[in-house]
């Protein structure tokens, strides 16, 4: 499409091509943007959960979601994703920026029924909180039917990497000011138990793996 052109020209030195990489950001991710155009002619972007399964991401929603009806009705959309890894500390403004991976994948998504929404929901429970579905009990039916599952080929996609240094000038090396780079990522802290948890109900092994509770 035109939109993905666009976005494949633009710092096409960090163009990464390998599905294996685009793999390995989806899996680590959660969180995606939907960027649409809505029924008024305005765009419009939705943060939602993401799964990757197989050659198709995953979302869902409320069957109530006026957003999510559009998207299942075949609306093209662009959904971005972002591990943002590093600050690039440079010796000037201009030379500073981030470490990142960020992918932008291009298409229309497909409502999912029966054992495939199913299989859908289970892939997103263990995306989300690996280990979790062995844990709670099967869905009800009317939660079943109160939930929209779609899935997206993945297909037209652009996959940007920056694992930079700063590539400051050798005038402003030759300088006194600091640069390189701060590294940050997501730390879980410790479980909250609910406030209405029976008392004897200990932290679950999908909870303590992910949050390394004792």
């Amino acid at each position: 499409s035109a939109a993905s052109d666009v976005y494949k020209r633009q710092l096409h030195d960090r163009a990464v091509t390998d599905r294996t990489e685009l793999d390995r950001l989806l899996d680590a991710t959660v969180l995606a943007h939907v960027g649409m155009v809505d029924d008024t002619g305005s765009p419009v972007v939705i943060p939602t959960g993401i799964a990757r399964d197989g050659d198709h991401i995953l979302i869902h929603g409320s069957t109530g979601s006026g957003w999510l009806r559009g998207v299942a009705a075949g609306r093209p959309v662009c959904v971005t994703v972002t591990d943002l890894n590093g600050i690039i500390v440079a010796r000037s403004s201009f030379e500073s920026s981030f470490r990142y991976r960020s992918a932008v994948l291009f298409g229309t998504f497909t409502p999912l029924s029966g054992s495939a929404a199913s299989h859908a929901l289970d892939v997103i429970v263990d995306h989300f909180l690996p280990g979790r579905l062995a844990e709670i009990r099967e869905p009800h039916r009317r939660e079943v039917a109160a939930t929209m599952v779609l899935a997206m080929p993945i297909q037209d996609w652009s996959l940007k990497i920056s694992g930079d240094w700063p590539t400051d000038p050798a005038d402003d090396v030759a300088g006194s000011t600091w640069a390189g780079v701060i590294p940050f990522g997501v730390q879980y802290g410790d479980p909250q138990p609910a406030p209405d948890l029976r008392a004897g109900i200990g932290v679950p092994a999908s909870v303590r793996a992910l949050t390394h509770a004792s």
